[in-house]
């Protein structure tokens, strides 16, 4: 292991790669510290500029936005009380209180502190347990990778808030849109008699419709947030105290710690992310806390335990990625593009085939995590005035960024329709309240469930054959065991709202 990772340390280290890992970082944490322009989007935009670069340097440029992209929500939510992604929402809690006492730069610094932390921790997680899921999963086959996947899907729709049968609907609409053009018998199908369908949909215009559009769309029809940023001064002149915020952390060692595995074992599981991440932490944190009753007033804990979780997050979810092609959530889905339209397949033989690749991503995490310190604590006070773009300025500029990227793939205008076409197919699932990432999920995964799933057929045409192998068995029998529990849930929640509305009317 040590000789292919300083071979791929040798290769992150040359002066190309560390630029586009500093581009990556500083365009992760402008992205985080706009609001509601999130992670997701950062990485749509800069994924098409990946398409020219080699593995390597389009891997790293990625996760330099993944990991900039995930510290940078702290700043709007300090400076401004609004979560610059959703992943940074119980940040505010603590960060805004402590800003509003005079105190921004302890808040901000803490923040970055806790989020360098959590992200090295979160490396040690996938460096340790990567290639010992990438090990156990070698000896999958067709029947337990199309289980595995179907389990990913319906655990990602059973974690919608309550829209299970949305989400499953979601999902298999996802897994409806990959089936256009031929398949591998060179069957066509659904292209309606149009010829520009042979060939399927591109994965990336379709993604960056589905989300990008709808998102930025919901952005310009909600602008409340806006108008209560025009309302009020924001001073940007932060200032950092170094000693102070050392002091801080020294203190929060466990909790610290405590919020990181939080952050990489939620990341691990698939379609979770950091938004999970970051209020089951702080709610661990509270639980263990001897004086809860300050959580949301300006305490370093509560700071500690939201950016440790949700920065821990990006080590955590390159786990499924990497040894079982399995996207550990949305951004991941995308970085999983990357690695295919580079001709390399995430999964367990990556590890064997690609350790230099692997070893880069490890690499870049690392560097990543330092670069993103360095820029946070130099350039704070620059990011707090981008954190005030109005959204009518930003929401233009980033779908043109978006339609030029689509059409930079093939350089068709084709792709550009699908990106605008798929792009109101989300903002009407979005209006619906759809939940949009089981949908993203099935158009990433669709094509190797069918793949998966004609491989297990054509070695055995019996379908019992998924029920008798033990692992098979295992992940379909989870698979339902998470639509029940989701099912219960549900129901558990609709229960509480009917009684507190009945108790609200008496």
């Amino acid at each position: 292991m040590a000789d292919f990772f300083l071979q791929a340390l040798s290769l992150v280290s040359s002066p190309s790669v560390l630029l586009l890992i500093l581009i990556g970082v500083l365009f992760g944490i402008i992205g985080g510290s706009i609001p509601g322009f999130t992670v997701t989007m950062a990485i749509l935009v800069v994924f098409p500029f990946t398409f020219a670069m080699d593995p390597v340097s389009g891997v790293a440029l990625m996760v330099g936005v993944f990991v900039g992209g995930y510290s940078g929500g702290i700043v709007s939510g300090v400076m401004l009380g609004i979560p610059g992604t959703p992943s940074s929402i119980t940040t505010v809690y603590d960060g805004y209180p402590m800003a509003q006492r005079g105190e921004p730069g302890r808040a901000l610094g803490i923040g970055v502190a806790a989020s360098f932390i959590g992200t090295l921790i979160s490396v040690a997680v996938l460096v340790y347990f990567g290639p010992l899921i990438a090990h156990f999963s070698m000896q999958f086959r067709p029947w337990e990778i199309t289980a595995l996947i179907l389990f990913a899907l319906t655990l990602v729709a059973g974690l919608s808030q309550g829209a299970l049968l949305k989400g499953l609907l979601a999902a298999a609409l996802g897994l409806l849109i990959t089936t256009v053009g031929y398949d591998r018998n060179s069957n066509l199908r659904f292209d309606f008699g149009f010829p520009f369908l042979d060939a399927g949909f591109e994965m990336l215009p379709v993604m960056i419709g589905i989300f990008a559009f709808s998102q930025l769309m919901g952005n310009l029809e909600d602008l409340r947030d806006e108008s209560r940023v025009a309302g009020q001064k924001v001073d940007t002149n932060v200032s950092i105290p170094y000693r102070r915020i050392a002091q801080d952390m020294a203190g929060q060692k466990v909790n610290t710690l405590r919020s990181s595995l939080i952050g990489s074992l939620v990341g691990a599981l698939p379609g979770t992310g950091g938004t999970v991440a970051n209020f089951v932490s702080y709610d661990q944190a509270k639980k263990f806390s001897r004086h809860p009753e300050r959580f949301g007033t300006g305490i370093p804990d509560g700071i500690v335990a939201s950016e440790a979780s949700n920065s821990a997050v990006a080590g955590g979810a390159f786990v499924p990625t990497l040894a079982l092609g399995i996207p550990g959530d949305l951004p991941m889905a995308i970085m999983m593009g990357v690695l295919i339209l580079h001709g390399i397949t995430p999964g367990p033989l990556m590890f064997e085939q690609n350790p230099v690749l692997v070893g880069a991503i490890y690499a870049s995490l690392l560097i990543g995590a330092v670069i993103m310190v360095l820029c946070q604590l130099f350039l704070v006070r620059w990011f707090a005035k981008i954190s005030l773009i109005p959204q009518q300025i930003l929401v233009p500029v980033v779908l043109m960024l978006c339609a030029i990227g689509s059409y930079a793939l093939n350089n068709n205008l084709f792709d550009v329709w699908v990106l605008f076409g798929f792009g109101v197919v989300g903002y009407l699932l979005w209006k619906a309240r759809v939940p949009l990432t089981p949908l993203i999920l099935g158009v990433v995964l669709g094509n190797n469930l069918e793949r998966q799933l004609f491989r297990a057929l054509e070695l055995d045409s019996s379908w019992l054959t998924f029920l008798t192998r033990p692992l098979s068995a295992l992940f379909l029998a989870l698979a339902l065991a998470s639509v029940i529990f989701s099912l219960y849930q549900n129901r558990k929640i609709e229960r509480h709202r009917r009684e507190a509305a009945a108790s609200h009317d008496a």
